[in-house]
């Protein structure tokens, strides 16, 4: 289970470390462009019921920790489809990976990118 500290906060944001490397690659990309933007999520079957939002700004800090030391492979498909919501009026919606039929690795980036 990977981490991402937001601002001021001392409650760290506990995301599964692949889909949490996904969403560091989206986040960077929008706050490089000097985007601001919101994500949200549902909350996790041990939390309470419900979802979250955060408005995110480059000016604030944002730190990500990873279990795992090594990063995993990305998906391309899954960056689009979160670099999408970033792009609309409703922001970064993580959402559960689909994982479909792969056909072949690309490299390029911190990690391969899986088509």
């Amino acid at each position: 289970m990977g981490t991402m500290y937001y601002g001021s906060q001392a409650t760290p944001i506990g995301i599964e470390d692949r889909a949490l490397a996904h969403l560091q690659v989206a986040i960077v990309t929008k706050l490089r462009r000097g985007e601001s933007f919101t994500v949200s999520w549902q909350h996790p079957l041990d939390q309470p019921d419900g979802r979250s939002t955060l408005w995110l700004h480059p000016n604030i800090p944002l730190r990500f920790v990873f279990e795992d030391p090594d990063p995993p492979e990305l998906s391309r498909s899954y960056l689009e489809e979160l670099m999408r919501s970033a792009n609309s009026t409703g922001g970064i919606q993580l959402v559960p990976e689909q994982i479909g039929a792969e056909a072949g690795a690309a490299t390029g980036g911190p990690a391969p990118l899986r088509d």
